[in-house]
């Protein structure tokens, strides 16, 4: 039997509903450990996951046997529930509808692994919204402003 042979790396990104900075310092790690062990519990590789209070980035080598949407919807579902289980914020936590997903070549990770590790001194220069609208223009991604994310004024 012929053998499937891919490579194909995905940057995933999505907020935290409303956009409330509610990932703490304290737990953060913990929380990026946990969406690399789902991603890998899926047999995908988690090249990277890092964020800041109100987002994730999720750089992953994705195998064309799972859809990213289903990926994505385990990642969000099985964190949110570990966050709420955890008790790790009063109230109940959850992540806005959504998400992004953009695709790179071999010859860029490095440089995303790179970006998305240096999420906090990325965003002493812009906010997660301005870096959103980029990468959607960058990739060249239709998008309605109605439907972006649930953005705080």
């Amino acid at each position: 039997m012929a053998g499937t042979y891919s490579q194909i790396y995905i940057q995933v990104v999505f907020a935290v509903q409303g956009r409330n900075n509610l990932i703490s310092k304290e737990w953060k790690d913990d929380l990026h450990k946990y969406i690399a062990g789902i991603i890998k519990g899926k047999d995908q590789k988690p090249i990277i996951v890092n964020g800041m209070p109100d987002h994730i980035h999720a750089f992953i080598g994705l195998r064309p046997s799972t859809a990213i949407s289903d990926l994505v919807r385990d990642m969000k579902n099985n964190s949110s529930n570990f966050i709420n289980d955890q008790k790790r914020i009063r109230g109940k936590f959850s992540w806005q509808e959504g998400y992004g997903a953009f695709s790179y070549s071999h010859s860029h990770i490095e440089s995303v692994f790179n970006y998305i590790r240096s999420q906090e001194d990325h965003h002493k220069k812009r906010t997660f919204r301005e870096e959103y609208i980029e990468m959607l223009k960058k990739f060249e991604v239709e998008y309605n402003e109605k439907y972006l994310f649930e953005w705080l004024e």
